[in-house]
């Protein structure tokens, strides 16, 4: 009996996790990709997820999503360049205004937004691949439309 609850414990434990699951980095398939992705994940707890929170998804009417999110979707460089230099007014993300301001990261180079940018874009759904460093550089010399 001891033996089947163990083996019981093991094989809950080992079992997949369920499809809420956070940490999205199993669907990426390019080596590459995951190497930025990996790196890009750690400095985004670090850096951001106290806001916009590890599982993407903001904090209610106060700091907008980025899982799921319209805004977030629709422009890498938008989204690099806010990184970088931040935003202040309102933006609406999924019909819903938001309008507290995201302090700019000048610490964070462009290797490292790159990081960032890579594991954003290729979890929850999306499949954007590797965005290189090279590509933030542009990114960052030209101001988007916020």
């Amino acid at each position: 009996m001891k033996k089947y609850l163990i083996l019981l414990l093991f094989a809950t434990a080992c079992s997949p996790k369920n499809s809420n699951e956070d940490n999205t980095l199993s669907q990426i398939e390019d080596p590459e990709v995951m190497k930025y992705a990996v790196d890009g994940k750690t400095i985004y707890e670090n850096h951001c997820g106290n806001c916009h929170q590890n599982d993407g998804l903001g904090l209610g009417k106060l700091i907008p999503p980025l899982r799921d999110a319209d805004y977030f979707q629709e422009s890498v460089h938008r989204t690099v360049w806010i990184m970088k230099h931040g935003q202040e007014g309102e933006i609406e993300v999924n019909g819903q205004v938001y309008n507290q301001p995201m302090p700019p990261s000048p610490q964070l180079t462009p290797l490292e937004i790159s990081q960032i940018s890579t594991y954003l874009y290729n979890i929850w759904g999306m499949s954007e691949g590797k965005i290189t460093s090279k590509q933030i550089e542009k990114y960052l010399q030209e101001k988007p439309e916020l």
